[in-house]
């Protein structure tokens, strides 16, 4: 939810927007206004190799300032200590590895602001948060080793793994793979089995509902779907005969010395030097909710450091070597890395049109460099970004614990300009919050209306009592208690709908999905129910 990009965890249903596709056209948009067509700094220093001895699509279009990663790890703490200021978010840190090696890991602010400000509350290197959607890029390295080892291949049918999975569409149920849901072009719709999460299913059940959905063109549309990674993952597990969480710790995570990371909610809550998630109210941050996103963890549920992010950076720009030892086949990490399919379209000549690989977005910068990318974010508190120039040989990651609004990509974003200019040649700031703003906004028809002073019931409530029957949602339970209705939905929704008028209710909800203020019509009719807010996808109909 790049490029410094995609695609987060949450959903933003009423800007139109995804994250993935906000975050995505906001730097590409951004490298073709007046600033992007400054003239680079030139280099003084001598090239390592003559142009002559390098395949021309090897040759960056500019060369880099002198010093030029020294020079931009240099001002990170200014850069990092003015957006902590400006945004008033709790806690950040940022870590930045060239040359094979750790050159810049340091926390600012705190893991919680309702304690109080000393040493056990400051955010520090070791600190660990939970990093969402930025989950995706470190589960496709996961599946790069296997894809190595002969274990699967990125073009391996889901079903032969999961036999029960299936799809709308039983043409597409047999050709969908493991490679197709790392890259979004499953057909599934955006953030398919999201709401289902917030309503308390489990993995199992949410997959098992992809069936349910509408699809768009196989191959050929892209839409960000947690769910639909999950799955890719999840037949990558089966096929090893293990779960997720244990095969990517046992493949990645203690091959690289990676001890504060986990695929686990329970290992993230259970460690102390960890942040909680902070939501953005009015002008502050509060930590009032705790995100569990186990059910989808391949795809957003991981927790780490920023020092231990280092280790998986360095791997990663060293083509899957580590320490010494090839943990990754070049070959089978090479697809995750390069453009598999187009997820920000230019709708202009002189755009860069923006793509996503398998877990990662790839974009060519304003300098012509390859760039790779991935953001992460849980609207009740967490906001990461990686940023990798693999021609620079340096990545950037910067991880925080509130509400997304745009501080790590605005970070990451100035970084790269500096390593690549010598100087931040956009106010990225300015940019990634604006178009953030809308993210936050509730969501719902009636969000602002005010409720009638007359408002009637059409009937007695015992008239609106009852079970409606809907597929994907599972049934919607309508009971009278102390003289008003209650909806329940799914292991764990519960609502209170409060009338409006006539046959519409109304009722209020806050979720990752659902931002405070969050107010959805239900309305009865017919021997039906309709939920405005279950309804995107033209499935919200209940049936007594």
């Amino acid at each position: 939810m790049k490029r410094p990009g995609l695609v987060g965890s949450s959903r933003k249903r009423s800007s139109g927007v995804r994250f993935s596709a906000l975050v995505a056209a906001v730097a590409l948009l951004a490298g073709c206004t007046a600033g992007g067509d400054a003239p680079a700094p030139t280099s003084t220093a001598a090239p390592d190799r003559a142009l002559s001895d390098v395949p021309p699509p090897l040759v960056p279009a500019l060369p880099l300032p002198e010093n030029a990663v020294a020079d931009a790890v240099a001002k990170l703490d200014g850069l990092a200590e003015e957006l902590m200021a400006k945004s008033g978010i709790p806690g950040l840190a940022v870590a930045v590895v060239h040359g094979g090696e750790t050159v810049y890991a340091k926390g600012f602010g705190v893991k919680n602001n309702t304690l109080s400000d000393g040493p056990d509350n400051k955010v520090d290197a070791d600190t660990v948060f939970q990093l969402a959607s930025l989950s995706k890029p470190l589960s496709a390295t996961v599946v790069a080793a296997l894809v190595g080892r002969g274990d699967v291949g990125w073009d391996t049918p889901i079903v032969s793994r999961l036999p029960w999975f299936a799809l709308s569409d039983p043409a597409v149920t047999p050709m969908v793979t493991v490679g197709d849901m790392f890259s979004h072009r499953s057909g599934l719709p955006d953030h398919a089995g999201d709401l289902l999460e917030d309503l308390g299913y489990d993995r199992r059940q949410v997959l098992e509902r992809m069936r349910d959905l509408p699809l768009g063109p196989f191959r050929t549309s892209y839409a960000y779907t947690n769910f639909g990674l999950t799955a890719g993952a999840e037949a990558v597990a089966a096929g090893m005969g293990k779960s997720w969480e244990d095969l990517a710790a046992e493949t990645l995570l203690r091959p690289l010395g990676m001890e504060a990371t986990s695929y686990q909610f329970a290992d993230y809550a259970g460690r102390r030097d960890r942040a909680v998630g902070h939501i953005r109210i009015d002008d502050g941050y509060q930590p009032r909710y705790v995100r569990d996103a186990q059910a989808q963890s391949p795809a957003g549920g991981a927790s780490s450091s920023v020092n231990d992010m280092t280790r998986w950076m360095a791997m990663v720009l060293a083509q899957g070597n580590h320490a010494g030892n090839q943990l990754i086949d070049p070959n089978a990490l090479l697809p995750a890395i390069t453009p598999q399919m187009p997820s920000s379209r230019a709708t202009e000549p002189a755009m860069r049109t923006g793509f996503y690989g398998f877990g990662f977005n790839v974009d060519t910068t304003s300098a012509a460099r390859t760039q790779l990318s991935h953001s992460g974010a849980f609207e009740l508190g967490a906001a990461t970004n990686v940023l990798i120039l693999p021609s620079a040989d340096v990545a950037i990651v910067a991880l925080t614990n509130a509400t997304p609004t745009g501080i790590p990509e605005t970070l990451t974003a100035q970084f790269a300009d500096l390593v690549q200019f010598g100087e931040i040649r956009q106010d990225w700031y300015a940019l990634y919050d604006k178009a953030f703003a809308d993210m936050s906004k509730p969501l719902g028809s009636l969000v602002g209306q005010q409720r009638p002073a007359d408002a009637q019931t059409h009937g007695p409530l015992d008239a609106y009592t009852g079970v409606y029957q809907n597929a994907y949602w599972g049934p919607a339970t309508v009971t009278e208690r102390d003289g008003a209705l209650e909806l329940a939905l799914g292991p764990r929704g519960v609502f209170d709908l409060q009338p409006w008028n006539d046959n519409v209710f109304t009722f209020a909800i806050s979720s990752e999905n659902a931002p405070p203020g969050t107010v959805s019509a239900a309305t009865f009719e017919g021997g039906a129910l309709r939920l405005e807010y279950f309804d995107e996808e033209g499935n919200g109909v209940f049936v007594k």
